[in-house]
């Protein structure tokens, strides 16, 4: 049985972190975070495959963190998909930095980072998981101004992701 837990542990313990060679942003404000964002672009990944558009709405819960509630349009299947959950900070001593950890499932928890984000207005954020094969552009708004886009797809580029495969989402256009 300890051995079991302990595995179990290691396992949850590598399902967080930030990907070597990026940097989460600083004085973040989960105030101004909250609400409803919209995948401008992705890098598809298993759990959101067939889901297009998708928005995130996140809200502060009674108990301090934050409720996440994922809406997704499964092509497929032609049906709205939705799933909460729940997020907190990586560290609840570094609250002003934009690393966080969401969970749908119970005690699994993945890395949620915010590396850039619109200082002046909250308007569009990027994120990444624990390594480079998740990331996501992000918009308060549907569709983002192209201009904005392209030099934000620039700066994935330059950090490493691989933006040839991105996915645009939604009305946005490469």
């Amino acid at each position: 049985m300890k051995k079991l837990l302990l595995l179990c542990f290691l396992l949850l313990a590598g399902c967080t972190g930030v990907p070597q060679g990026i940097t989460v942003v600083d004085n973040f404000s989960l105030d101004r975070y909250l609400g409803t964002w919209h995948e401008i672009v992705r890098l598809d990944n298993r759990f959101e495959k067939e889901l297009d558009p998708v928005s995130a709405t996140y809200s502060l819960a009674p108990d301090g963190s934050v409720k996440v509630m994922n809406k997704g349009y499964d092509l497929k299947k032609q049906e709205w998909k939705t799933i909460q959950g729940r997020g907190v900070f990586l560290d609840d001593k570094k609250t002003t930095e934009g690393a966080l950890k969401v969970s749908f499932f119970g005690p699994f928890y993945a890395s949620y980072n915010v590396i850039d984000l619109d200082r002046a207005g909250y308007r569009w954020a990027m994120v990444c998981g624990r390594d480079k094969s998740l990331f996501w552009i992000l918009s308060k708004d549907s569709v983002m101004e192209q201009a904005q886009l392209k030099a934000l797809v620039a700066r994935a580029t330059a950090l490493g992701f691989d933006t040839a495969k991105l996915r645009y989402l939604g009305k946005q256009k490469p």
